[in-house]
């Protein structure tokens, strides 16, 4: 039997995580209502992203599809736990939402820490997640302003915004037209 040959996936993966990530910090500075978010989390960031991750562990890329898969779960219950919980008459707490981005804020370190032997960009990307985590946990304390954490956050998915680009542009163009490391 032949080999499955498939494509790479990070291009869809970090373009699913990078639009809906500036989305959401547009949101939480204040740009607009959390209908992009929440539109991009159930289709794009969620949905596109979680197969990008199941791609890549098939790939056997337990990075890519580990980050992917999960962050693709984040979205789904992100669109859960604002969404559908609450047309159930369940709402999250400030101290729920504190909860909520404090298990990603560890998983994330996890994260952080493995994409120190894959890249600057990468290393620089989950940091910068990192970060948006523990302002998503200081904001419902009210220690932090929604303009900082929205676009830091921002921030964070222009990059990887940027990552998916290079990746697509290199890799139509079969030669480095742009940066990447």
């Amino acid at each position: 039997m032949e080999d499955e040959k498939w494509a790479n996936p990070s291009i869809v993966g970090l373009m699913g995580f990078a639009l809906t990530t500036m989305a959401t910090g547009l949101h939480v500075a204040g740009f607009w209502k959390a209908i992009p978010t929440l539109a991009l989390a159930l289709a794009f960031g969620g949905t596109a992203q979680f197969v990008a991750g199941i791609i890549d562990l098939r790939r056997n890329s337990i990075f890519g599809g580990t980050a992917f898969t999960s962050y693709g779960a984040f979205w789904w219950a992100v669109f859960i736990k604002d969404v559908i919980l609450p047309a159930f008459g369940f709402t999250a707490s400030p101290m729920d939402n504190v909860g909520f981005a404090f298990v990603w804020f560890l998983f994330t370190f996890a994260l952080l820490i493995a994409s120190t032997r894959l890249g600057k960009l990468l290393t620089l990307l989950f940091l910068l997640l990192w970060i948006a985590f523990g302002l998503l946990m200081a904001l419902p304390l009210g220690l932090v302003p929604a303009s900082l954490t929205g676009w830091e956050i921002f921030i964070t998915g222009l990059l990887a915004w940027y990552m998916a680009m290079a990746e697509l542009v290199n890799t139509v163009f079969e030669r480095k037209v742009l940066p990447f490391a």
